[in-house]
This record gives structure tokens, C-alpha cells and sequence, in this order.
């Protein structure tokens, strides 16, 4: 199953959007890909987090890695702002 769209904030993916997601589920062998924007949500139920940039993956750990020592700067900036902004 793909939960894509499963936040309310983001509304239900683009068919280009859903394509990727199911191929991220399938590559991934995961029988649920979730995405969303409340960040605190993945950090504390996913097992692995992706951070995309532009449609490419540019990481992928898990939340205690990703959340706390991100080797990419886009993601590392992206998670100031939302800490920042006390959204996580």
C-alpha cells in the first residue's frame, strides 16, 4: 500500500508524483511509502527518511542520523529552518 498524499496538508500527489512514489516503494522493497510535512511524524514512526531535492534523492538514513547529522547542505538548511520555526 502507498500512503501517498496521507497528509492533509499536502493533498493527494500528481500522477507524476505517484509514479515516483511507488517506484521509491518498490526500490525500497517497503510495502508503505509515506509523505508528508510534519517532519516530528517521520522522525518519530519511519525507519528510513529520504530528503529529496528537485525529484532526486539526496538523502537517505535513518531518522536518528538524518535528523541530527544530515550530509547534504539543502537538508541540513531545510532542518534549520523547520527547528527555526519550532516545527520540530
Amino acid at each position: 500500500m502507498t500512503a501517498a498524499g496521507a497528509d492533509p496538508g499536502t493533498g493527494p500527489p500528481a500522477e507524476g508524483e505517484a509514479v515516483r512514489i511507488e517506484g521509491l516503494r518498490k526500490s525500497f522493497g517497503a510495502s508503505e511509502v509515506l509523505r508528508g510535512i510534519e517532519m516530528g511524524f517521520a522522525r518519530d514512526i519511519a525507519r528510513r527518511v529520504c530528503f529529496l531535492a528537485e525529484g532526486v534523492i539526496v538523502e537517505d538514513a535513518p531518522p536518528s542520523v538524518l535528523f541530527t547529522e544530515p550530509k547534504d547542505e539543502r537538508a541540513r538548511r531545510f532542518l534549520r529552518r523547520i527547528v527555526e520555526a519550532g516545527r520540530l
